[in-house]
Parts: C-alpha cells; structure tokens; sequence
C-alpha cells in the first residue's frame, strides 16, 4: 500500500524542497517509485531541480482538470527505482486560480492518483496558511515538519494550526544544524545547488544520514545510505 508524507515548512528558508527531493531520491536507491507533487506554489522551487522544457505544471492540472501524467517529470537518480516531480511553474493569473478551494480539491485527487502510481508519495508544503497547504495535509497520510535550525520557535505555531485542521505532527525536522531540542531528526548544512542534486542517493556523509533519518521517520521504513564511494553499507 502506498503512503502519502506532507513535507510542512514552518517558516522560509527551512529547505523543504530540497529534502523533498533528497529524500525521493533516497527512497529511489531501495527500487520503489517515489512521487513528489509541489504544493508550494509561490516559491515553485521544485522545478529549479529538473532540466529541459516543463510546459505543463501542477497549477494546469488542477485548474483544467487534466491527468496527472501531463506534468509528471522524472527526476535522475542512482537508485534502480523512479522519481518522478509534479512541479508549479506558473504565471500569476494561473497561480490565482490554482488557490480556490475547487482547486484544492482537485489537487487532492491528484495525490490520490499519485499514490496508486508509486509506493511513496512526498508533497512539498509551504506554511499553513493558504488553500493548497490544507488540501496537502488533509490528502497525506502523515505530516513532517521541517523548521530552519535557527527558528525552531515557529514549530509550535505550526503545530497549533495543523490542529486547526484536525491534523498532527508525526515529525519534526530541524535543517542546517547538527542539534535541536524540539526536532526529532536533524539536517546538517548542505551547498550542492539546486541544477546538481540530487546527492543522497550517491554520496554518504553526515547529509545523507539526516536525510535517511527523515525517510526513516516520514515512512516508517529502513533505508541503505550509500558510502562516499557510491557503496551501500
């Protein structure tokens, strides 16, 4: 069966989207197929991962009703499994349209669809606080938390709107520090750009075992990490 994770920002800057990405690729080196569908409209940050023309986005399939597989783009990894991205990459008229809650709704037939297409479904999450964001964590099966190292006071806030929502916390995840007394899992710094990576899937160290303790926690599974040599241990 299939599990849908929203990866939830808690402020700017916590870098959702890459470990949305790190982590499907992670997820790609046990052999499974991994979707990442990007709620996080305004910053459109998944498609700074992907290269070649994206004519159709996210926004398109919910505003106009058209299958998932229109704007579904494989992400290249190490792993013998498939990523595949459903990224925003819109004008403004179209972003406006793609934030009524008729296209909420229609976002989350998307992450329907998507979980019977892939083992694992990751959805990047801006901060609560618009249509798409609640329809992300209403569709997931759990809820991940990601707050920048040095605003983990924003958790809280969070937590209290997720139960807004009649939803919860299953993780809490701290980047760009190697310690925190509310996270769960912690993210050291990692300066790959975005046009590079992914890099958990390839390279060992002490990133990669973050991102493997977040897939760990957000799945409930055990994953391999790769040595700096491209080996598993």
């Amino acid at each position: 069966m299939s599990r849908a994770t929203a990866f939830v920002g808690t402020a700017g800057g916590a870098g959702v989207t890459r470990l949305c990405v790190e982590s499907a690729a992670l997820l790609s080196t046990e052999g499974v197929g991994v979707v990442v569908l990007d709620a996080a409209f305004a910053t459109q940050g998944l498609a700074t991962h992907l290269s070649g023309r994206l004519p159709t986005d996210v926004t398109t399939l919910m505003t106009e009703g058209r299958p998932l597989g229109e704007a579904a783009y494989e992400l290249p990894t190490a792993g013998d499994g498939t990523v595949v991205c459903v990224p925003a990459r819109a004008p403004f008229e179209r972003l406006a349209r793609a934030k009524t809650p008729a296209a909420a709704e229609a976002f989350e037939r998307l992450v329907a669809t998507a979980r019977d297409r892939a083992e694992y479904v990751i959805i990047d999450v801006p901060p609560i606080a618009s249509n798409e964001a609640v329809a992300a964590v209403t569709a997931a099966d759990a809820v991940t938390l990601i707050a920048p190292g040095d605003r983990t006071e924003t958790v809280p806030r969070t937590r209290d709107r997720l139960s807004d929502i009649d939803a919860s916390t299953d993780t809490v995840v701290a980047t760009r520090t190697e310690e925190s007394a509310v996270a769960d899992v912690t993210v050291p710094t990692e300066t790959t750009p975005a046009g590079e990576t992914p890099v958990a899937d390839s390279d060992g160290g002490p990133f990669t075992a973050g991102v493997a303790a977040v897939v760990e926690n957000s799945f409930d599974i055990v994953v391999e990490q790769p040595t700096n040599e491209g080996l598993f241990w």
